[in-house]
């Protein structure tokens, strides 16, 4: 077993760091908010520089050469590193990679990390604290830090289903889609509608000879723009109550988009931000100029052949069968910790169960950082997340009795974030919350323990 040190570069007798494990816009809130404390903190990146899945070029990047935020910039952005003006509403990757350079050049974050190294191991170590083991371009190590973030993302383990039967095509997630040049020719169906989905079919539909979609429920489509600015802009800072917001924007997307059902899409079985919205009026745009076409579920596939259920609707949706040459698979992704115990995240169905999606009650010294979904809420709000562990962190060397009383608060009951919306029972939104139950959560707590 290699031997165990006690940090970068620290004596026996330094305060031993906290591991930040992952460089992306998490990771890096994670060590700066830290690091402006005079926390010390290890990072951990396998990838060779800072940026997370927006450098397409990382190991575990999920990005597309076409991919932009469905964000805009200043509803994104860390509040103490602004985007500048000549930056686009909605930046592509290569834009988003130069921010989060700029943002680690900045604040020095480079300094604590350990590029081309990943994490293979968390575990407490019997004396307090804890022990990363890694691998990287010198061989494996193993540090002991007093805490560990786990902030390595939450879009870069796909969800891959098993397809009934055998498909004579090519088949492949989302993930590991780059260019739009794979759909040359080619008749292709994308089963899934998400926004990645969209975005892909919108790409395909200039080159391949054929683009359906296989859905099984409906969206609600949000477009970029509204009355000439970006969409999540307005009313900024006044939410309203949940049934007014949703009485009231659903007119104003049906205004602005029309009703999707006509295109072709099934009528959502839900209210608008009861699941995630789709940030891409593209999709409608082509649909309505038949460039692709909606498909129900898909029952099973043989050789070229792919086979539709029933739509429920009493359309026969063109037939129940098409022939393909390619299939992608837009189906999300699921939660990644491959590194830590799932005892000590207890983990529950298909997420942790986290107070704050943060404090686990299994251990002291664990944090998350970004597992979190929600509508609005960017990377200040991730930064927030940040700005609490650290000021936990203090609270615990410097007023110890204000950081017992807000640990015990992380043992008893889960606080409803949902903001009262009523959210989905999907995968992917057993982490969702509503923006401003949760920042207002996260602020409270940050003022409880300063």
């Amino acid at each position: 077993m290699s031997k165990i040190t006690t940090g970068s570069g620290a004596s026996a007798a330094a305060p031993l760091p906290y591991a930040v494990i992952g460089a992306g816009p998490s990771g890096l809130a994670a060590t700066r908010a830290l690091t402006r404390r005079g926390i010390p903190v290890s990072g951990y990146e396998m990838n060779a520089d800072v940026g997370g899945l927006w450098d397409i070029d990382g190991p575990r990047s999920t990005m597309y050469e076409s991919a932009h935020l469905i964000s805009s910039k200043t509803t994104t952005e860390f509040s103490e590193h602004p985007m500048a003006d000549d930056v686009a509403d909605y930046p592509s990757h290569r834009e988003l990679k130069r921010y989060f350079h700029g943002y680690a050049d900045r604040f020095g974050l480079r300094d604590h990390y350990r590029f081309g190294t990943e994490v293979t191991r968390v575990e407490q170590h019997p004396e307090g604290g804890w022990v990363v083991s890694s691998t990287g371009d010198g061989g494996s190590s193993t540090e002991r830090v007093a805490g560990v973030i786990v902030a390595n993302g939450t879009l870069s383990e796909p969800n891959v289903p098993q397809l009934k039967g055998t498909f004579d095509g090519e088949v492949f997630h989302t993930s590991a889609y780059k260019k739009a040049s794979v759909f040359a020719g080619k008749r292709v169906l994308i089963i899934g509608a998400g926004n990645s989905g969209c975005d892909i079919a919108v790409d395909a539909v200039h080159h391949a000879a054929s683009v359906d979609m296989s859905v099984r429920r409906g969206y609600y489509f949000v477009p970029k723009y509204l009355f000439g600015k970006p969409a999540d802009t307005l009313n900024q800072g006044r939410p309203l109550p949940p049934r007014i917001k949703q009485a009231i924007d659903s007119r104003v997307l049906k205004l602005f988009t029309g009703d999707p059902v006509r295109l072709g899409f099934p009528k959502p079985d839900y209210k608008i931000y009861e699941s995630h919205p789709i940030v891409n009026s593209l999709i409608l745009h082509h649909l309505g100029h038949g460039d692709l076409s909606i498909k129900p579920d898909v029952d099973h596939v043989d050789g070229s052949t792919v086979y539709f259920r029933d739509s429920g609707d009493g359309q026969s949706r063109d037939g129940t069968c098409r022939d393909y040459d390619m299939i992608v698979l837009a189906t999300g992704y699921r939660l990644h910790y491959p590194f830590v115990d799932p005892e000590l995240l207890r983990w529950n169905g298909w997420s942790p169960q986290l107070y704050l999606n943060i404090f686990t009650p299994e251990a002291d010294g664990l944090f998350v950082m970004g597992m979190v979904e929600a509508s609005g809420l960017g990377w200040q709000g991730r930064y927030e997340q940040a700005e609490l562990i650290a000021t936990y962190v203090e609270a615990q060397e410097q007023r110890p009795a204000q950081a017992a009383a807000f640990t015990a608060k992380t043992r008893g009951p889960l606080p409803d974030l949902s903001g009262g919306y009523r959210y989905l029972g999907l995968e992917r939104m057993s982490y969702y919350v509503n923006k401003d139950a949760y920042r207002t959560a996260v602020r409270a707590a940050i003022e409880e323990l300063s």
